[in-house]
């Protein structure tokens, strides 16, 4: 057998890399290939970050006004993270990882950690600026117009909401013409260049939004408890064109930290009334309904734990809850399914106008579709009792009531699930339910054995998400019953009452608005339904060894 020849050393280059041999000796290894990048994705990159950029010139300034590091310093790490990856041709996989990994964050991460943050303070109606607002407001609410207090030609503008402010008064004096800019820190004078007059009143200035009359009607009382601090009193509106200023009759001593009448010499001192702080009388209610807001610990989730009403009528809803979301999706699907399995038979003639014809009810929208069949269930003219001939007032009994909203809910989401069947039921293979047919199984069995464990593969986590969705399905409730009917002696707690529902209503109810409170509700919420929907994922496992 002849010797195989061995063959030629190969040049180690320096770097590592192998060079081949030529007729000349070693060659150096192939130099690597440099993508020059095309002018149209230069100039890409180029205006997405020059939107990055703006965006952070735009915010950047708003956060630090409002103090807010958390998101200054979120703002810019994530512009400077952006400005990083797509500045370069390095990093490709962050190119595709970094922006959904914003998204998650400022969509869903900081969603959540807020409104933790907010379920452990007193954030409400009354509760919701400092305390020196709170003073503010106590003291200006005390103005009094005397018959020789000035008056002014009032312009309302503001540099944020028309209707929640904050509000400055654009002042015209009558006698002097001289204009004034007054807001929650005092009076000052406006310079001429930056305001327009006409008629003797504002009617432009340089960075505001003046309000028309019809917006200041629409601002209501927070217009009309806004006031202007000035050393004589304060200046307040008078309708939506006038202004005057009046002396009040509250100051605050602050070195006492307390509020005094200058007419009586009474005065009110700070003490704790419930979880808030307010300025109280001697007996230790308050005396004043303005408070401020304040961090409260776990004081919110301590009063849902120990009212014992809230408690009870949470376990009974909680209950429904559970009931309401499953047979919500359990009868919506088994619908669909018949829907989609039935159209599925190439046999059938005509199959895209019937499907067509089923997904209308997908179209309409919900709000409108829940309203139609609210009058549906009319007791004197509604359509169900007209075609079954029957008198029932189903909207004012407790059964009745959950029947009607399980059949209107059904009706809502059966087009969905026959959309997502339709299209699990077309991706399995006829070869499978062709040869369970030959070897004997029939229709049903074939269905039940082999289309519809391959079925659910699919859209299991779909159900799981529709799951949690009605879990928190406030609009079929809010709209149709409206969590009732009520019993005479809970008139907090319908029979249709879901946790949302219940929820909104404990938090917004009577007693004015609870924002921390609903937060506290709203995060026991959450761990439930991330409970409930984690326990669903874990049982659907089982489904991927179907095959």
């Amino acid at each position: 057998m002849p010797a195989r020849t061995p063959a030629p050393p190969q040049a180690v280059h320096p770097r590592g890399a192998t060079a081949g041999t030529g007729p000349d000796g070693p060659t150096r290894p192939p130099a690597p290939v440099h993508r020059s990048l095309s002018a149209s994705t230069i100039a890409i990159r180029v205006l997405l970050l020059g939107a990055v950029a703006a965006v952070v010139v735009w915010l950047a300034p708003v956060l630090v006004a409002q103090e807010r590091w958390v998101g200054l310093a979120g703002l810019l790490l994530g512009a400077g993270a952006l400005g990083v990856v797509y500045s370069t041709s390095r990093y490709v996989p962050g190119k595709y990882l970094l922006p959904g990994t914003l998204f998650l964050l400022a969509l869903v991460v900081y969603p959540i950690l807020a409104t933790v943050q907010l379920s452990t303070t007193n954030y409400g109606d009354g509760k919701r600026g400092t305390k020196e607002e709170a003073v503010a407001s106590i003291v200006g609410s005390s103005v009094e117009q005397l018959p020789d207090s000035p008056t002014y030609a009032l312009t309302v503008a503001t540099q944020g909401s028309t209707t929640e402010g904050p509000f400055t008064f654009f002042l015209v004096d009558a006698d002097t013409g001289e204009v004034s800019r007054g807001d929650a820190g005092g009076l000052e004078e406006v310079p001429a260049d930056e305001v327009r007059v006409r008629d003797g009143k504002v009617v432009e200035a340089d960075g505001y939004t003046l309000l028309t009359p019809r917006e200041v009607n629409a601002a209501g009382a927070a217009v009309t408890e806004f006031t202007v601090p000035t050393d004589d009193g304060a200046i307040r509106a008078q309708g939506v064109a006038r202004a005057y200023e009046g002396s009040t009759a509250l100051r605050y001593d602050e070195a006492a930290d307390r509020i005094v009448d200058t007419r009586t010499g009474e005065s009110w001192g700070v003490g704790r009334v419930g979880d808030s702080d307010f300025f109280v009388e001697q007996d230790g209610s308050p005396a004043f309904a303005q408070s401020w807001l304040q961090g409260v610990g776990t004081a919110n989730y301590e009063r849902i734990a120990a009212n014992d009403v809230i408690v009870r009528d949470f376990a009974r809803i909680f209950a429904w809850t559970l009931a309401f979301a499953a047979l919500s999706v359990g009868l919506s699907f088994a619908v669909g399914l018949a829907l989609a399995a039935t159209l599925d038979d190439p046999r059938i003639r005509g199959q895209r106008l019937y499907r067509s014809v089923l997904v209308l009810p997908y179209a309409v929208p919900a709000v409108i579709g829940i309203l139609v069949w609210s009058s549906f269930f009319n007791r004197d003219f509604g359509l169900v009792n007209e075609l079954l001939g029957l008198r029932l007032d189903w909207l004012a009994d407790p059964w009745l009531a959950k029947v009607a909203i399980l059949l209107t809910n059904t009706w809502l989401g059966f087009p969905y699930m026959f959309i997502i069947c339709t299209g699990a039921l077309q991706s399995i293979p006829a070869e499978l339910r062709e040869a369970a047919t030959m070897d004997g199984a029939r229709s049903f069995t074939a269905f039940r054995r082999i289309t519809l464990p391959l079925l659910l593969v699919a859209v299991a986590p779909l159900l799981v998400a529709s799951f949690a969705f009605n879990f928190n399905n406030f609009n079929v409730i809010g709209l149709l019953t409206e969590g009732g009917p009520f019993a005479p002696d809970n008139p907090s707690a319908g029979a249709t009452d879901i946790l949302i529902s219940y929820t909104y209503r404990l938090a917004f109810g009577g007693s004015g608005a609870q924002f921390g409170f609903a937060a506290a509700v709203s995060v026991l919420l959450f761990i439930l339904t991330a409970v409930l929907a984690a326990a669903q994922f874990r049982a659907t496992r089982a489904l991927e060894d179907v095959n």
